[in-house]
């Protein structure tokens, strides 16, 4: 595949991720009459189908990655070239914030808005280091046999993880930098933001180094 075939196919996963976060959310917010965990039920289904779905299908293309860790790592690991990561996270960062506007649209609402949901608590970050570990965790391990089974594997995994962390496990850059524009059930505050990514890096990078030999 070609550059461009990858990063189109990066801009286009990583929108549809935040349109099926940030829509899932709304949708379920307004449907579940304030039962949070009703609208937190329907907001992880709805990410986990649609996850394997972005999987399956633009896997073949540029991996499916739409997240800047998961690319990140998968250079430290030598499975993309290096000169290919600013191209996929501009692609990842892009899509992200596009997808949340779109999401806005269908949904009425104003394009772009400020998040007022904070989550900045010692748990919360904490939580974030260990779902991102758990996802790079997969990502690494769980194609080792049989590839058709890592997208049900990743979005099996992020859908168990929207309810045994506290962060809801946004485990990804590019989508806790995209919900920080949208004042819903999904946001992020703005002053979360830095710790979360750090909390991500973090986790990421223990994962990349605990299975730095056996990928070898």
């Amino acid at each position: 595949m070609t550059l461009k075939q990858k990063f189109i196919s990066e801009f286009l996963g990583t929108a549809f991720l935040l349109m099926i976060v940030v829509g899932s959310g709304i949708m379920g917010e307004n449907l579940s009459q304030g039962n949070a965990a009703i609208a937190l039920l329907a907001n992880s289904i709805a990410t986990g189908a649609g996850l394997f779905v972005l999987i399956q299908c633009l896997g073949p293309i540029s991996g499916a990655h739409m997240n800047p860790m998961v690319s990140l790592v998968e250079v430290l690991w030598g499975r993309l070239k290096k000169q290919e990561l600013l191209t996929y996270w501009v692609a990842q960062l892009s899509g992200s914030v596009i997808g949340v506007f779109i999401a806005h649209i269908m949904f009425n609402r104003p394009l772009i808005e400020l998040s007022t949901k904070h989550r900045e608590d010692f748990n919360i970050i904490f939580a974030e280091s260990i779902a991102t570990f758990g996802l790079i965790s997969i990502v690494g391990l769980a194609g080792q046999k049989k590839m058709q089974h890592v997208p049900a594997a990743i979005a099996l995994y992020i859908t168990s993880a929207y309810w045994f962390t506290s962060s809801t496990s946004f485990a990804n850059p590019a989508v806790t930098l995209a919900r920080t524009l949208t004042n819903t059930f999904s946001g992020i505050a703005y002053n979360g933001l830095a710790k979360f990514v750090f909390a991500q890096t973090l986790g990421a990078l223990m994962a990349y180094f605990l299975l730095r030999k056996p990928l070898k």
